[in-house]
């Protein structure tokens, strides 16, 4: 209830009084500040991951970057390292539950779940998880900006700080040549990858990677968003680029996996207390 409201009721909640001679600075220590947590048992961090995964395609539903049957991200799992977890074919990302998701190997057989995979998840996402030991997560998505940047000759450029957080960290993969469903496809994807957290895949949309589920959804939403914010500067006049040394100082603060990590985390507070039957 609102102060106005209980006002009107005649009531008021227990307001708390405050004395000037309390109010030392709070010991740092005793600030709640969250971190990625540790486990040490794979069947808790399986869950976990996969509650994440089902929160991250929750909110990429969302946030509109669904075309279609279009779109996948991915969790390794952490006992079967060469397994991942996807969302089914054909199912909305605002639909999927923990229940939906499926586990499949490296040859792109589903080995737990009840739907087909898509077979270009397979493709590019196999590739991605075999070329690159340190991503748990990975992203792609026919998001509208991220296919207007890609369908130009432009890469991600430091024009906003956001953006400062794939400042010499993406790759392209410029050589489209239809539906990714050829494994070797994937394996030429992973390789325009290489050892950064993006990719721009020309003609086709972005593709982002990270060391949890976390981290590889917030990339791809920042990403997308970055995108925005670049053509719609370019479209409406000159733009003014972060000078180089002040980008790679900002993609220090802005860029790590942690705040890769750390961002997302609001992102799925929202979606579990809003859409809770995402846990079924």
């Amino acid at each position: 209830m609102t102060l106005e409201a209980a006002a009107r009721n005649g009531r008021y909640p227990e307001a708390e009084p405050l004395d000037r001679a309390d109010l030392g600075p709070v010991a740092e220590e005793e600030l709640d500040f969250r971190r990625p947590p540790v486990f040490d048992d794979p069947a808790v961090e399986r869950r976990h991951r996969k509650e994440r995964l089902a929160g991250a395609l929750r909110l990429f539903g969302r946030f509109g970057f669904e075309e279609g049957v279009a779109g996948h991200i991915t969790a390794r799992d952490p006992e079967f390292t060469d397994h991942f977890w996807v969302n089914p074919f054909g199912m909305s990302f605002k639909h999927i539950r923990v229940s939906d998701l499926l586990l499949v190997n490296h040859d792109g057989d589903v080995v737990r779940g009840r739907y087909r995979v898509n077979r270009a998840a397979f493709a590019i996402h196999a590739a991605v998880h075999e070329a690159r030991p340190d991503v748990i997560g990975a992203a792609h998505s026919h998001s509208v900006y991220g296919k207007a940047l890609s369908a130009t000759t432009q890469t991600l450029e430091p024009l906003t700080q956001d953006a400062c957080a794939f400042y010499e960290d993406h790759g392209v993969y410029a050589d489209y040549s239809g539906v990714a469903n050829d494994p070797a496809e994937g394996r030429n994807i992973a390789a325009a990858l290489g050892g950064n957290k993006a990719a721009i895949l020309r003609n086709h949309g972005l593709l982002t990677a990270g060391s949890s589920v976390d981290a590889a959804a917030w990339w791809f939403i920042t990403m997308e968003r970055s995108a925005q914010a670049q053509l719609a500067a370019k479209a409406a006049g000159d733009t003014v680029p972060i000078a180089h040394e002040d980008a790679k100082l900002t993609y220090g603060q802005v860029g790590s996996e942690f705040a890769g990590w750390f961002q997302f985390q609001p992102l799925f507070d929202q979606i579990a207390r809003s859409e809770p039957d995402l846990f079924d």
